[in-house]
């Protein structure tokens, strides 16, 4: 079997806006016109818009590919074509195998039957025999967490809990490749969690998954590579890291128009001095940067700002002296340029998080230089699911005492 679960390759989608029929009048001409020059006609015609331009990407086994982007962008175009919904106007699609598709979990479902009755007519409806719903069907309840209500009619279901079956129901198909929309976002956080266990199970077992989704949180967590479409075209393609940095956080420099200091060539390292953007929580991160300024530089800070990528929630703000990179033998009335590194601890949960710094001139009191994540990093803490700082917690067995307390893994960070 193939290493790849599927492809697009050179895929080319067009619409038209504003297409409808409202009489025999309209209908007749247009179908006469479709049967004579055919759908896939390579030039766009008055109205007509390509949603998707030359699209190539692919997915293999045991990978999870993340689809991102603005509305508009083209991910819904992608979930129809891969689907098989519609048909691409240019271009061919690889499917190796059986896929499923995790997009309006219970849309399948009757109202007036029961949650017993509806996990078998969905589930016939997904592909699944009757035996097979037999087997899991214990499972599938359980998963749901909603046993208690099973024998009722789910029009009496909360959304949650309608949801909740959906999914579940969906999630037990065992396709060869799976294609998950929004679903992730159904249910309390308990559940979201459930979910995104299932399918890390799901990849672990080697089943491809490509996931269309506006939750970065849960395209960071399940997927290790991704796509960004902008205007139908793929803009970015590689790590969802990379990737992710790319959508979220657009560098923005501005520049004082009085002044001609600056901060560049703005690189990332580990702890061994190699470039790299991917930390686990706790350890030491290294920026290296070139600085410029026209004035002595006592008279300079540089701000250091960390947000979070999901929320855009400050972490830290810190302005720190310029002096501190001056040398015995520098003068104070040039315009001087130094390479700076700034060093911290990464003691963040997981996540991805934007580096801001920029120059702030104290005389004058304004900014003379500001750049908006200027770069990106991300922590890949694994053990805590909510918030922000990373405290190092131990467990100890009653008995050990304070002096077996490991006091050197708590000490202080102290700034250069």
């Amino acid at each position: 079997m193939s290493d790849i679960a599927l492809e697009f390759n050179d895929v080319w989608k067009k619409f038209r806006r504003g297409e409808k029929h409202n009489s025999l009048r309209d209908l007749i001409p247009a179908m006469t016109k479709k049967l004579f020059l055919g759908s896939q006609h390579e030039e766009l015609k008055e109205q007509e818009f390509w949603a998707l331009k030359g699209v190539s990407f692919q997915a293999r086994r045991g990978e999870a590919l993340g689809v991102i982007g603005p509305n508009g962008a083209g991910k819904s175009t992608i979930l129809k074509l891969l689907s098989g919904i519609m048909r691409p106007n240019k271009g061919e699609i690889k499917v190796n195998g059986r896929l499923s598709a995790l997009i309006e979990v219970g849309a399948g479902f009757h109202p007036d039957l029961t949650g017993r009755e509806n996990i078998y007519l969905n589930g016939a409806i997904l592909g699944m025999k009757k035996s097979e719903i037999d087997k899991k069907f214990d499972e599938i309840v359980d998963f749901s967490g909603v046993e208690e209500f099973i024998d009722t009619p789910v029009k009496r279901y909360s959304s949650g809990m309608y949801a909740r079956l959906g999914f579940s129901v969906a999630a037990h198909v065992n396709p060869d490749i799976l294609l998950v929309d929004e679903v992730l976002s159904v249910g309390d956080l308990q559940f979201q969690e459930k979910c995104i266990s299932k399918m890390l199970s799901l990849k672990n077992a080697g089943i491809p998954i490509v996931f269309v989704s506006h939750n970065l949180q849960s395209i960071q967590l399940l997927c290790g590579r991704a796509i960004l479409l902008k205007n139908g075209r793929i803009f970015k393609e590689g790590s969802v890291e990379t990737v992710l940095s790319e959508y979220l956080f657009p560098q923005n420099v501005s520049t004082d128009p009085n002044s001609d200091s600056s901060i560049s060539n703005v690189v990332c390292l580990n702890n061994l001095g190699e470039r790299n953007n991917v930390f686990q929580a706790g350890e030491r991160v290294i920026l290296k940067f070139n600085v410029k300024v026209s004035k002595p530089l006592n008279e300079y800070l540089l701000g250091f700002l960390i947000r979070k990528s999901a929320d855009s929630l400050l972490v830290c703000d810190y302005n720190l002296p310029l002096s501190l990179l001056q040398d015995e033998g520098d003068t104070n009335n040039s315009s001087l340029e130094k390479s700076a590194i700034l060093e911290f601890q990464l003691n963040l949960l997981r996540g991805l998080y934007a580096i801001t710094l920029h120059l702030y001139h104290s005389p004058s009191k304004r900014h003379v230089f500001w750049a908006d994540n200027v770069i990106s990093i991300t922590s890949e803490e694994r053990i805590s699911w909510e918030g922000i700082s990373y405290l190092k917690p131990r467990l100890y067995g009653v008995g050990r005492g304070a002096e077996g307390f490991p006091q050197k893994s708590f000490t202080p960070y102290k700034n250069p």
